[in-house]
């Protein structure tokens, strides 16, 4: 059983997955720092908040983050967090994303997720242990990716504008709003932002305005503060939005997943 330890202390054990659990307060914030190993990290409560200098991603309660190795990243608590970490050794992570993803977790992977928690960090590889890691391999390259993600651009003055948007998004503001200012035309501009983030500006923009809505959904805010200070007209309007991109309802999906 690896609980409430620093992943520092058992990372080198020899095995091709290492799962441990820790517990953190709200508001607490973990420094910058990176892993040897591929990191998938999950919570059955709050929300955690995954920063990197190439963006910025959300996890609600019952998701997931996956953290390629050698990612610099600090993490926010938005609640009182139970976090489970698998990390993975590089060739075991092979082939996956190369970039943060926010992911689903499916309520099987939750099962054993919770079992991998409570075997011995040195499991015997051929044993019971070491089947439920093999499966735990198989399983985690099928989780579904969520648009809860924001990239941000290597172009240093469109990373500036992206994360002062992310201060204060608005869903309706115009990419001549962000062009202009920038001397580009709205075809360069249009090209410029897919070719540095792998998003449309309108695509971002939405997911800008969820990664935002988000933490303070979780914290208790009521849906009416939330779309209006997006600048969406009405309620229904941006709960129509949300129930599109995540499926049901800002109400109903914090009502599912805890």
């Amino acid at each position: 059983m690896v609980r409430n330890v620093l992943v520092e202390v058992v990372e080198n054990v020899s095995r091709p997955i290492i799962a441990v659990g820790n517990d953190y307060p709200y508001g607490h914030v973990i420094a910058p720092h990176q892993h040897r190993r591929s990191q998938l990290i999950s919570g059955t409560s709050g929300a955690v908040v995954v920063a990197t200098p190439q963006g910025k991603w959300v996890m609600p309660p019952q998701h997931g983050i996956w953290i390629p190795a050698g990612t610099i990243h600090d993490v926010c608590m938005l609640g009182a967090v139970s976090i489970q970490s698998l990390y993975l050794e590089p060739e075991i992570a092979d082939g996956m994303p190369d970039r943060c993803q926010v992911v689903g977790i499916s309520p099987f992977m939750r099962s054993l997720i919770a079992e991998a928690l409570d075997l011995p960090v040195a499991y015997d590889p051929d044993s019971r242990a070491g089947a439920l890691m093999t499966l735990i391999q198989h399983e985690v390259r099928q989780l579904p990716v969520l648009p809860l993600s924001l990239p941000y651009p290597a172009h240093r003055p469109l990373a500036q504008r992206c994360r002062q948007f992310l201060r204060k998004p608005i869903v309706y503001e115009t990419i001549e709003a962000w062009s202009e200012p920038l001397g580009m035309s709205r075809r360069a501009f249009t090209r410029l932002f897919r070719r540095e983030t792998g998003l449309s500006f309108v695509t971002w923009r939405q997911q800008a305005c969820l990664v935002a809505a988000l933490p303070r959904l979780v914290a208790g805010e009521p849906v009416t503060t939330v779309a209006f200070d997006l600048g969406y007209d009405n309620p229904a309007a941006f709960t129509t939005m949300f129930k599109r991109v995540l499926g049901s309802s800002p109400r109903s999906y914090l009502r599912q997943n805890g």
